[in-house]
């Protein structure tokens, strides 16, 4: 087999039912995203079933356009309502939905569209180019290294938290403590179980996301005044998607930037694409000159975690390809499915089954073209959902935050644990609170755990020495040291003024109604 054979085996295989059975995958995977409620991971397992008696390409390949599309879906509902479908768009709703507020909707989505379609385009190339060299790099990282990732994580979101620094800390060590519910990863004994078996497995991650970012938003809507509601995108049509690609070359730097960051994360066991939006986004309010303008719907603020997070796709499917090691959730629900099919993922499928190799390259290079075509003109039709009335889109979403809930494990008592964090997240939003370090403090604390109490284990009680050593002798240990300090002292150097609540929720001043793009690009000279 030839050097460039890897990339064109792939095409005798995928015949116009594969690429049917693909864009069939990626349009219900925009569906499912943009589903209050409905993740990507989600999204997958519910498809998963359905490709039992499929021929193995047709089955991943279609799984593939779920996940590609699953992954952007989470996008429409974070700029439309502030409620993002998927985890990894958190990120996306604090300037895409203050956008869509100022009647700009159709360009936060097409913004965040052209960023996704670009990272996921960019992660397969750096797939089918790098992925030995990543999978090697991934495979190299231990305990220590994978700690100071998770570590580097926490400290991100304290900064670009709305709010004080204190305030975001507060919140991620709230989380903290949520993912310590459960077994003990290493002794298996209970803990603050509180004699319920149904926290011994810790508390849903689905569960608490929805509830903190979706029922809790439904609790504000029913308090506000008619008034109020009915303010904003939903007395606009989301027209104009296709100008975003006017701002493409202006923001090229955030998005190239990003989409690395993406695939770098994604390609780290355990990562996802959560931690690369919240990283990409804290990376970009880091070196931008408008980082201030961030939260009030700056486009750099959609572009930066829509880029990453669907990066994360390909540098996730490099450990599984190359190692056999899911890179996130979905890719661990892929895994299934490609064992279903007969298909051992690992290195040896690059020699026993070159040709399914080359056909994932293409597929999901094919997967974003096709998030492109359907989500930049299926943009206005997704969003004449939002106009009906209020009252009853608030109960609908009600209802789909209950059964999305209950049908991750058809447990009534998630379904319960949602809506304690849907109180929960209304109070903290009342006490100007961040939620979103919550939710990432618990997907990152047992990876945290489980890999510091190894490393102490492997220590033999020499903590200072083996930490020396290891920062001495890898390189990656330093890297992760020096970043995490480095976010950790900027908001203090650099007396960072944060965004209190009110001001990306609208406050009446005239920088909050203004539209922050003006300013950048008049700045820049691009006006």
């Amino acid at each position: 087999m030839g050097s460039f054979d890897l990339y064109f085996l792939g095409w005798q295989i995928i015949d116009f039912p594969v690429l049917l059975m693909l864009g069939l995958g990626t349009l219900l995977g925009i569906i499912i995203g943009a589903l209050p409620g409905l993740t990507a991971i989600m999204a997958v397992s519910i498809i998963v079933p359905l490709t039992y008696k499929m021929p193995p390409i047709v089955s991943i390949l279609m799984l593939l356009g779920v996940y590609c599309g699953g992954n952007y879906g989470g996008s429409i509902s974070a700029c439309l309502i502030n409620i993002p479908g998927t985890p990894s768009a958190i990120m996306t709703g604090l300037d895409g939905h203050p956008l869509s507020r100022k009647g700009k909707a159709g360009l936060a989505i097409g913004m965040a569209t052209v960023a996704s379609v670009v990272g996921g385009i960019i992660s397969v190339f750096v797939l089918a180019a790098f992925s030995p060299v990543l999978a090697n790099l991934a495979l190299k990282f231990k305990s220590l290294e994978i700690f100071g990732v998770a570590l580097f994580g926490i400290s991100v979101i304290a900064y670009v938290s709305p709010g004080s620094t204190l305030k975001g800390i507060m919140a991620g060590l709230f989380g903290l403590l949520l993912a310590t519910i459960g077994f003990d990863p290493n002794t298996g004994a209970a803990r603050f179980a509180f004699g319920s078996t149904n926290l011994l497995g810790g508390v849903d991650f689905v569960s608490v996301m929805i509830g903190l970012f979706g029922m809790s938003e439904m609790f504000a809507n029913i308090e506000k005044t008619k008034a109020e509601r009915d303010i904003g995108f939903l007395q606009d049509k989301v027209t104009k998607t296709w100008d975003a690609f006017k701002y493409v070359r202006k923001l090229k730097a955030v998005i190239l930037r990003s989409s690395f960051v993406g695939v770098i994360i994604g390609a780290i066991p355990g990562a996802g694409g959560t931690i690369a939006a919240i990283a990409a986004y804290g990376l970009q309010k880091r070196v931008s000159r408008h980082g201030h303008l961030m939260g009030k719907g700056a486009l750099e603020g959609i572009a930066a975690p829509e880029a990453s997070n669907n990066a994360c796709t390909g540098g996730a499917m490099t450990p599984l390809l190359a190692l056999g090691i899911p890179g996130d959730a979905v890719t661990a629900v892929l895994i299934g499915a490609f064992i279903i099919h007969g298909i051992v993922p690992g290195p040896m499928m690059y020699t026993s089954n070159p040709e399914m190799v080359s056909a994932i390259f293409i597929g999901m290079f094919l997967a974003n073209i096709f998030i492109l075509v359907i989500g930049m003109p299926g943009a206005k039709y997704i969003s004449r959902l939002l106009k009906i009335p209020s009252q009853i889109l608030n109960g609908l979403i009600i209802a789909l935050c209950i059964i999305g809930t209950f049908a991750v494990k058809n447990s009534l008592f998630d379904t319960g644990v949602m809506l304690v964090f849907g109180v929960v997240g209304y109070l903290m939003s009342k006490a100007k609170i961040p939620k979103a370090p919550v939710v990432l403090a618990l997907v990152l604390g047992p990876l945290m755990e489980e890999n510091i109490r190894r490393w102490a284990n492997l220590a033999e009680g020499n903590y200072w020495s083996e930490f020396i050593n290891s920062v001495i002798t890898n390189p990656v240990t330093l890297t992760m040291v020096i970043a995490t300090l480095v976010v950790l002292i900027a908001p203090i150097v650099t007396k960072k003024k944060h965004l209190s609540e009110d001001d990306i929720n609208f406050s009446s001043d005239e920088t909050a109604s203004a539209d922050p793009n003006e300013i950048i690009f008049a700045e820049k000279g691009e006006r």
